[in-house]
C-alpha cells in the first residue's frame, strides 16, 4: 500500500494529497480587525499568549488558491483549484511575534487533508471573492485607486464572513504584508475508549513557507463582519472595529513544519 495520506492504495495516486513539496498560487482579498482581547486570548493553545503590542489584532483572508506538487497538476483545473478563508491572530510564541489560526474554511477534499497534515484546523465551507479582469468595466473593478472588492464565506448553508475591500494605493514594501510566521495546532485524537483524552497527535507548530512572493498588492479600506451562525464561534471573536483592507498575489511551497511543543511528550 503506497500513498502519504489516505487513501493508501496499490498505486498511491488515490491518496488525497502526495508527498509535499506543495506549491501554491493565489489571490487574496484581505481585511485586518481589532477583536475582543479577551476573546481572542480564549482561542490560543498552551504555550502562546496574545501580543501585548497589539492585542485582538487579527486578519481575515479570501484566497483564491491554485495548487501543484511535483508536475503540472493545474493543468487540471477542477482539483487543482480552490477557495479558502480563514482568520490570524497576533500572538507571542516566547518574545517571536507569530500569526495564530484558530478557525479556517475550505472548499476542496485535498486541501482539507493537507491542511490537518499541516496543523490547520480546516472545515469545509464555501468562498468567493470579486475577480479583476484587464479588460474594462462595468463587469470587473480595476486593480487602481477606488476599485472595489467584495469576499465572503459561509459554511453549512450559513454566512459567516463578508468583507469588503477599497482600493487606495499600492503597497510600497509587499513583504511587510508576511512578516508574522504562522503557528498551528496538529491534534488527531483517538477513538479507543480509554483513551479518548490522550489524543495520538497534539502539538504546536510553526508554519516553514519556503519561496514567499507577494506581488500587485494595494491597499485601501476595509469592512469586515462576521454574522453568527449555529454550530460556528468565528462571531464571538466580536469584532470591535477594522483597519486597513488589501488585495495581493500570494505564492509560496510547502515541504516541512517546525515542531515547538509537543503535548504528548
Amino acid at each position: 500500500m503506497q500513498g502519504y495520506t489516505v487513501p493508501l492504495s496499490p498505486r498511491g495516486v488515490a491518496n488525497l494529497a502526495p508527498t509535499p513539496p506543495w506549491h501554491y498560487a493565489g489571490t487574496v482579498v484581505a481585511v485586518e480587525f481589532f477583536a475582543d482581547p479577551a476573546a481572542a486570548a480564549a482561542t490560543l493553545p498552551e504555550g502562546l499568549v496574545l501580543d501585548p503590542d497589539t492585542p485582538g489584532h487579527g486578519v481575515a483572508l479570501f484566497i483564491d488558491w491554485q495548487y501543484s506538487s511535483t508536475g503540472k497538476e493545474y493543468l487540471d483545473p477542477a482539483r487543482a483549484q480552490y477557495h479558502e478563508f480563514f482568520v490570524t491572530l497576533d500572538a507571542r510564541w516566547n518574545d517571536t511575534p507569530v500569526a495564530w489560526c484558530p478557525y479556517i474554511y475550505v472548499d476542496n477534499d485535498a486541501a482539507m487533508a493537507r491542511g490537518w497534515v499541516q496543523g490547520f484546523p480546516k472545515k469545509l465551507g464555501s468562498v468567493h471573492q470579486t475577480r479583476a479582469y484587464p479588460i474594462g468595466e462595468p463587469a470587473t473593478p480595476a486593480v487602481a485607486a477606488g476599485g472595489q472588492f467584495g469576499a465572503t464565506a459561509s459554511a453549512s448553508g450559513r454566512r459567516i464572513a463578508e468583507a469588503r475591500v477599497t482600493l487606495q494605493q499600492p503597497v510600497a514594501d509587499p513583504r511587510a504584508l508576511a512578516l508574522r510566521p504562522v503557528v498551528n495546532l496538529r491534534h488527531f485524537p483517538r477513538l479507543a475508549k480509554e483513551r479518548q483524552d490522550q489524543p495520538a497527535v497534539h502539538e504546536l507548530v510553526l508554519a516553514v513557507l519556503d519561496d514567499l512572493a507577494v506581488a500587485e498588492a494595494w491597499a485601501g479600506t476595509g469592512e469586515l463582519s462576521f454574522p453568527d451562525a449555529p454550530g460556528e464561534e468565528l462571531a464571538d471573536l466580536n469584532i470591535q472595529r477594522t483597519g486597513a483592507g488589501y488585495r495581493f498575489h500570494l505564492a509560496y511551497t510547502v515541504t516541512d513544519l517546525k515542531t515547538l511543543i509537543d503535548y504528548t511528550a
